[in-house]
């Protein structure tokens, strides 16, 4: 499977901001962001990652802990400090978009993702900037169809895209989203219909436009949004269009110290083998 090549905008000279918001507090995994792997701090990891994706422009990390952002410094990064009582990592993200007004998309990148594929970020901006329509950008992956345990697990969010079928290779398009949820969606009532499950992960990062952004910001949490526990629902209760590209393979992300030790043992098996 492919991803869309980065290609030119219509205005070229718009620059792509991407921001990763981190915070110190977790109650699954305290300081999570500095949390070491193979003697780095997570979020300078994630950083180095969106450093190397060609069309991010400037890449800043957003957080109010001088913890957090004394190790980016220190590896060469950007630092937005921003506001301790933001209620999400959008906000917080928002808040370091305020410092950079001539971004015209503004990417929001997990911090607890160190192994996000830069292409991955590439295709999110690409699909942003070919398809006028579209507000935000997201990405998701396949899930295997011998896979139950990540249907049922409601801490993998589902996507249903239109148009999306598992057994044709998406190439470059950019599927609408039509609903996102932690249950195992849709229901086949149809078991016998010789139809693949379009049924697929989602990998949690958005291009956003700025318009679109604001506009999100100034909604309050909405219904579906709550029930979920899902921000992205917002933007669909609220008319917004959101397209989802299908990447290969989900990145590890890392919700506990189980997580971690699993992305350490990852990236060891990722480096050359001495001869």
């Amino acid at each position: 499977m492919s991803l869309p090549t980065p290609s030119p905008s219509a205005n070229p000279s718009a620059s792509v901001l991407a921001v990763i918001p981190a915070r110190y507090g977790s109650s699954r995994f305290p300081g999570k962001p500095l949390a070491l792997i193979n003697g780095l701090p997570m979020v300078v990891r994630v950083w180095q990652q969106v450093q190397q994706a060609a069309l991010v422009t400037t890449c800043v990390v957003a957080t109010d802990d001088p913890r957090i952002a004394d190790a980016v410094t220190q590896a060469g990064g950007a630092v937005c400090m921003t506001r301790p009582d933001h209620p999400s990592g959008t906000d917080r993200m928002w808040e370091a978009a305020q410092t950079q007004p001539n971004a015209a998309i503004i990417v929001n990148v997990q911090g607890d993702e160190p192994f996000i594929d830069p292409a991955t970020i590439d295709a999110a901006i690409t699909a942003l900037r070919d398809n006028p329509t579209m507000d935000i950008a997201t990405l998701v992956a396949p899930i295997a169809p011998d896979d139950p345990h990540t249907l049922a697990n409601p801490n993998v969010v589902k996507a249903v895209l239109a148009g999306y079928n598992p057994a044709v290779p998406a190439g470059n398009t950019a599927f609408k989203a039509l609903y996102f949820s932690r249950a195992a969606i849709p229901f086949n009532r149809n078991p016998n219909a010789n139809m693949p499950t379009p049924t697929v992960k989602h990998v949690g990062l958005y291009a956003y436009r700025r318009a679109a952004l604001a506009q999100f910001i100034s909604w309050p949490p909405s219904p579906l949004e709550q029930a979920e526990c899902l921000e992205q629902l917002r933007a669909l209760e609220n008319g917004l269009t959101l397209g989802a590209v299908v990447i290969p393979q989900a990145p590890i992300g890392i919700d506990t110290p189980d997580d971690l030790a699993a992305a350490e043992r990852h990236w060891q098996a990722q480096q050359p083998s001495a001869i």
